[in-house]
């Protein structure tokens, strides 16, 4: 093509703008429905989501919900963790250099007992923790030190402050060795009264010293506040280096001291929660300075820890980011050995390599469900969202309602393995409630026990799991889920008789004149008050936001009321909102789940022990149940290993909560994960909760799907190009022509006078 001297072509403005959209086609090697940045899928990384909010807590003494897992257990290291592969669940060291199982044991006296004493003659258990050596904080500014040894950022002011946003707005960071004192550290923190320690009533019956320690804490934090503002975000630093604790020492930096009250297998399993996580005085400190708070600076949104990945990008309700921890430990290697399928799934081709694999973690929030799994479906999401277990669920039971979606999925290599974890769904009531909770006189109790069982026996789990397959599984015969030592679901004995009945080998529920029949006798005949007439309205406390896909979920559950003629009124939040409502005892009937923390029947019978109340000691008992027949039954579970002895009182403690009713005990899940085809080591379970350092990516093969699944319609662009050089063609002919014209005059003048020399 020939220019000119004005850089166009002879053909004008016509002409250029067909060429540039001609480079326009030819640039389309991008894809242009991408949400992530141009060329993200060609890097390693791994993108997922989160729905509604970001995660409220995740200071590691306070965080204890689902939503907040994908990150905490990638930033910290607790003490001990679950062998990623192998089935049943097996502890395996992750800060420790080796698990402690069974303690020394001592009796009143401070004898040494030998390992299989009673527990009724132990008096103390005492676990000695080898911490792991060479372990490093990820980097941060609260470690950072001049060539003096000073601390660079422990003494700002509120100027300094004022307009970070982030740690990494300070240039400098450091690190450090972790040591047995960090882990110390946390315990003392579950007495802290700056955040929620979630967990600090159960520790306080077991950790040595902790409850007086506590009131300590209080007695001494009350005194660094005197004189301040309550009003102010800003609270001085509580140093619990200063006040130590009988029930953890550190003898030396890298051994770990507990001391428990009496015998408590259970702990081991504790120990491999984030409540066991290292904490360094260091960070604690810096976070509270002048204007952190006000800045949203905290641990409860910038962690910092020793594990596989760190926050380096964190926007409210938008996306968080991790990165690979540059000083994580080197001698974290990927398993050789699980189950005998495991080889077959591939699950052992990276035997022996050093984790973590892939460099940067993407959670992007996607408020709605719909769009989220459109995501997925385009490429865009490598998993849905990595602490859920429903999704393999969901998009199997997509694939069998639609043939041609189950061509897409097959043709596109996706992976949905399904498997049952022990996890219970259910809906509770708040037995602080007057009209649904415990009563306050002999006779109320037993109306309102009444009215529980007929509510319980009108909530049909049977016909939610038909009706809601992508969240169902199978009917809730008590707390117990199948897979835990002592459940008995599946047999004649596991029967709830408020419920259900058993029949030619299965459940079947009791009929509604049943629930009508209880209903009258708690006093609500037709669902009215008998002294007033006025109709029975019970609040529902719903943890979600009402979305389209939660509506028809509240519609479903107020016709099982409906039923019975009880009216329910929906009273939704958000998960932050609802955890601030179950915390005041502020529910009636709410909707409630939980996830196995540890393989031990403990773990899911103590949501209904008295000491674990929600309102009273902000622990995870929601309903706030405490009938001392079941709290006595209880404090003799803890002490017993799995046997007979064990299974007796399970069944009796299963009982009592049948008959008081204080769940319905809705369902226990089906579970999946759901991968593309370019994840590895995709094998999902609810209890492993630091999966992310396990998957691999191959990211060239994500690039070259997404393409290839995401194809611009460029015939439009091309049709639109096609027009423009048809309609331009006059113009050319036109142009040519006067440029023709110019050039024959230009040759007939007259040649330039030449000046004279």
């Amino acid at each position: 093509m020939t220019w000119n001297r004005s850089g166009r072509t002879r053909a004008g403005w016509p002409g250029t703008v067909v060429l540039g959209l001609m480079l326009g086609l030819a640039a389309c090697g991008e894809v242009p429905n991408s949400p992530h940045p141009g060329g993200a899928e060609r890097e390693n990384t791994l993108f997922s989501s989160f729905q509604e909010r970001s995660p409220k807590y995740l200071d590691p003494v306070s965080s204890y919900a689902n939503n907040e897992t994908p990150v905490t257990y990638q930033v910290y290291e607790p003490l001990y963790g679950y062998h990623y592969l192998k089935r049943p669940y097996e502890l395996v060291p992750k800060g420790a250099s080796r698990v402690v199982a069974v303690p020394r044991y001592f009796d009143k006296d401070g004898k040494e007992l030998g390992a299989d004493a009673p527990g009724e003659q132990i008096a103390e258990s005492v676990y000695d923790i080898p911490i792991r050596r060479g372990m490093r904080y990820s980097p941060h500014p609260a470690f950072a030190k001049d060539a003096q040894g000073n601390y660079l950022y422990h003494k700002l002011t509120e100027a300094d402050v004022r307009g970070k946003r982030s740690p990494f707005d300070w240039t400098q960071t450091g690190t450090r060795e972790v040591t047995a004192e960090d882990y110390v550290y946390t315990v003392k923190r579950n007495a802290t009264t700056r955040t929620l320690a979630v967990i600090s009533s159960v520790f306080a019956e077991y950790i040595v010293g902790l409850k007086d320690y506590m009131e300590l804490i209080q007695a001494e934090d009350k005194k660094l506040l005197a004189g301040t503002d309550p009003s102010s975000l800003d609270k001085p630093f509580l140093d619990f280096r200063k006040y130590p604790l009988a029930g953890a020492s550190a003898p030396d930096p890298y051994t770990l001291r507990l001391r428990i009250k009496g015998k408590y297998p259970q702990m081991k399993y504790w120990m491999a929660m984030t409540f066991f996580a290292p904490t360094p005085w260091e960070v604690d400190y810096f976070y509270t300075q002048p204007g952190m708070a006000f800045n949203g600076l905290s641990m409860n949104t910038w962690p910092v820890g020793s594990g596989p990945y760190m926050m380096v990008d964190y926007v409210r309700d938008r996306h968080h980011i991790l990165k690979r921890n540059p000083n994580y430990r080197t001698d974290d290697f990927y398993p050789c050995e699980g189950e005998a399928s495991d080889t077959a799934a591939g699950f052992l081709k990276d035997c022996g390599k050093p984790m973590p694999f892939i460099d940067t973690l993407v959670f992007r929030q996607d408020k709605e469900k719909v769009p989220m799994k459109a995501k997925f479906r385009a490429g865009f999401l490598d998993v849905p969202e990595i602490e859920r277990t429903e999704y393999g669920v969901e998009f199997s039971i997509d694939a069998d309602d639609d043939p041609k979606v189950a061509a897409e999925f097959k043709e596109r290599g996706m992976q949905f393995p399904k498997f049952l974890d022990p996890s219970i769904w259910y809906t509770g009531f708040n037995m602080l409630d007057p009209v649904v909770g415990w009563g306050n006189t002999p006779e109320q109790q037993v109306k309102n026990r009444k009215l529980r069982q007929a509510i319980s026996i009108a909530i049909d789990f049977d016909e939610w799991n038909t009706i809601f397959p992508t969240k169902g599984g199978v009917a809730g015969m008590g707390p117990m889920p199948p897979g835990v030592f002592g459940s008995r679901y599946g047999t004649a004995e596991g029967v709830n008789p408020v419920t259900h009945s058993w029949k030619d080998g299965r459940y079947v529920r009791r009929p509604i004149e049943d629930a009508k029949r209880l209903l009258a006798e708690a006093g609500y005949p037709d669902g009215r008050d008998a002294k007033t007439g006025k109709p029975l309205v019970i609040n529902y406390d719903f943890q979600r936001a009402l979305t389209p896909e939660f509506r028809a979920e509240v519609d479903w559950m107020a016709k099982q009321f409906a039923k019975i003629n009880i009216q329910l009124e929906v009273r939704a939040t958000d998960f932050n909102q609802y955890q601030d409502k179950k915390r005041k005892g502020a529910l009636q009937f709410y909707w409630g789940g939980w996830l196995a923390d540890y393989p031990d029947a403990e773990n899911f019978l103590f949501l209904l022990y008295g000491p674990n109340s929600s309102a009273k000691f902000d622990g995870e008992n929601i309903s706030n149940y405490d009938n001392p027949e079941y709290n006595k039954r209880f404090d003799r579970l803890k002490l017993l290993d799995d046997g007979p002895e064990k299974q007796k009182l399970i069944d009796e403690l299963e009982s009592i909560a049948r008959e008081d009713a204080v769940w319905s005990f809705g369902y226990y899940p089906y579970a999946g994960g759901a991968f593309h085809q370019w994840v590895g080591n995709g094998k999902p379970a609810t209890m492993i909760r630091d999966m992310a350092k396990y998957y691999t990516i191959d990211a060239p093969l994500r690039a070259e799907k997404i393409r290839e699944w995401n194809q611009p319609v460029r015939w439009p662009l091309a049709l639109i190009v096609l027009l423009l050089a048809l309609a331009a063609i006059p113009a050319i002919r036109m142009i040519r022509r006067r440029e023709a014209a110019r050039g024959l005059s230009a040759t007939t003048r007259e040649p330039a006078t030449q000046g004279a020399e």
